[in-house]
């Protein structure tokens, strides 16, 4: 008989092989692999699922839009052939279920700008009512961050109780709505005697209190040790205000802008509480009453309507997002 087979009868078993340190990490490691490699494919499931509902919820946001842009370039006899049934539904005193169904159509089956001639060449009151929203809007916007920049710098940089309590008054008045304040603002403008004019609603937007928390809460996260160097290379506290906390709120100041001008781009009750001339109206208010007659004049001075605060909008949108979320930080 073979030894090695054979010892003493008894065939030789072989032996296990002793696992090492070595095959231990590499079982380890083949695990650690599969599950990252699961965790992958579940994140890019959820990452997929994420995208497809973003992409659902924009595409009926932005319906609306997309509509009224497309549909002001159609023609009157088209609008009327596709929502007819909606607009005389709309304008009849007596509302009833409507039957017939309607045509939302993206694509004009011809493009007609009689609507833009209209608005911009025949009919001057739609401009008037344009110009009479700038006029109004872009005063408020411009010294309402002034003003705000002044304040904030002063929250910012002095403590007291006067500070406290002045800051607290401003707080209380952002979290008020409007129409609570209307009131106390109509009887000032009228112990003041601008009523009926552009200064009642100019002058209540420059003083209002949302411009003023933002920056403030922006210029207290400002390191002292800046406002310390300024001091040793000799700077005041305008110097320190101009040459400093400026420059370092630019973003904000581009936000708080973006948000004051569209807030007051839409404004409703103020010119219509104040404003006893209808034709010191902005276009906000008189957007109403297009809607009332030819509808597609209405969506023609809605897409011009839309023109500003889109035009701020994708010029500072990197300001807006970096502004509000706070991610530039401060600049050393």
């Amino acid at each position: 008989m073979n030894k090695e087979t054979i010892i003493q009868g008894n065939p030789i078993q072989p032996e296990k092989q002793k696992k090492t340190p070595r095959d231990k990490f590499e079982r380890e490691r083949i695990r650690v692999r599969r599950i990252r490699k699961r965790k992958k494919i579940r994140d890019k499931i959820i990452m997929g699922f994420a995208v497809l509902l973003m992409g659902i919820i924009a595409i009926i946001i932005l319906t609306p839009t997309i509509l009224t842009i497309t549909n002001s370039f159609m023609s009157s006899t088209e609008i009327m052939a596709n929502y007819g049934s909606i607009i005389e539904n709309a304008t009849s005193s007596n509302k009833t279920y409507i039957s017939k169904q309607v045509n939302l159509k993206i694509i004009p089956d011809m493009i007609s700008f009689s609507q833009y001639s209209t608005v911009l060449l025949k009919s001057p009151e739609y401009l008037i009512k344009f110009w009479n929203s700038v006029i109004m809007v872009v005063p408020i916007t411009v010294f309402q961050i002034c003003v705000a920049l002044g304040a904030s710098y002063f929250f910012a940089r002095f403590d007291g109780k006067l500070r406290s309590l002045a800051f607290f008054v401003y707080i209380i008045l952002m979290l008020m709505p409007y129409q609570v304040t209307l009131v106390p603002n109509y009887l000032v403008s009228e112990w003041l005697h601008i009523i009926n004019t552009r200064w009642s609603i100019i002058l209540p937007g420059i003083f209002a209190p949302f411009s003023v928390f933002i920056l403030t809460k922006f210029m207290k996260r400002m390191p002292s040790a800046m406002i310390e160097a300024a001091k040793l290379d000799g700077a005041g506290e305008f110097t320190i205000f101009a040459r400093v906390c400026v420059p370092q709120c630019r973003s904000t100041i581009y936000s708080v802008a973006i948000l004051v001008f569209i807030d007051y781009w839409n404004m409703v009750e103020q010119p219509l509480i104040l404003l006893n001339d209808a034709d010191m109206h902005p276009l906000s208010v008189f957007l109403s009453k297009i809607n009332t007659g030819d509808v597609g004049l209405a969506f023609a001075v809605a897409v011009i309507y839309m023109i500003p605060t889109l035009l701020m909008f994708f010029y500072s949108e990197d300001y807006l997002i970096e502004g509000i979320s706070y991610s530039s930080g401060i600049k050393g």
